[in-house]
């Protein structure tokens, strides 16, 4: 079993490098989105990659890797609506994406010590950054923790964070060890009910995903009924 956990390091010295990159970023996913929800339907990673490489390398003039990782993220959350709407939670609808949010591969995009990170930027390479760290997350820096995908993320205040994903495997635990059994039931009125085998139980109300249910439904048949794209996927 994988346990994953997300660390905030304040990036100290934020520059317009770092700001011009994640606009170049937001540009380039807005551009493959709109080329996703023109067509309808989700298009394949392996498919949108060669329909958007020249224009995300060329025109909007992002790295390789950059423009590599971007028709990924795009097609996995058009995957996501699809799933969303088959049990109507969603439905197919335009992607936008803000310039304060930014997704780095690790070692392709960036690198990081205790007190730096390093990113790609687009106009000068690669850029190092000083990070605000904290006793808590150090332990984290060590085996068996590695490294994953993170963000750069603008917060509410104007501030730049480095949003650092790491995991660990851990060994799943034999069933013979546990000392107590927990069982779901699903339902409308109550999402679930869940209780265990020492008599506790907890109930999760639906009401508020049931009416989102509804006006999703509702929203669904009127697009069908003007024979709108939106309606379709």
């Amino acid at each position: 079993m994988e346990s994953i956990k997300t660390i905030q390091l304040k990036i100290l010295n934020p520059d317009f490098d770092l700001v011009e990159t994640m606009q170049k970023y937001s540009k380039g996913m807005n551009y493959v989105s709109e080329i996703v929800f023109t067509n309808g339907k989700v298009i394949p990673a392996r498919k949108l990659q060669p329909m958007v490489y020249g224009y995300l390398r060329d025109k909007i003039g992002l790295k390789s890797q950059v423009s590599c990782n971007i028709p990924r993220q795009v097609a996995g959350t058009y995957k996501t609506i699809v799933e969303l709407a088959k049990i109507g939670m969603s439905y197919w609808q335009r992607i936008t994406y803000s310039s304060n949010s930014m997704t780095l591969s690790y070692k392709r995009d960036y690198d990081i010590t205790e007190n730096s990170v390093s990113i790609t930027t687009f106009s000068h390479g690669r850029k190092t950054y000083k990070i605000q760290n904290y006793l808590y997350a150090l332990q984290f820096f060590k085996a068996p923790w590695k490294f994953a995908a993170s963000k750069v993320v603008k917060h509410k205040d104007g501030t730049y964070y480095f949003h650092l994903t790491v995991s660990q495997e851990i060994p799943d635990k034999k069933i013979e060890d546990a000392s107590s059994f927990l069982g779901i039931d699903v339902g409308m009125n109550y999402l679930a009910v869940a209780s265990t085998t020492d008599k506790k139980c907890k109930f999760f109300a639906g009401g508020g995903i049931k009416n989102q249910r509804n006006i999703y439904k509702k929203m669904r048949a009127r697009l069908q009924s003007k024979g709108t794209s939106s309606a379709k996927g």
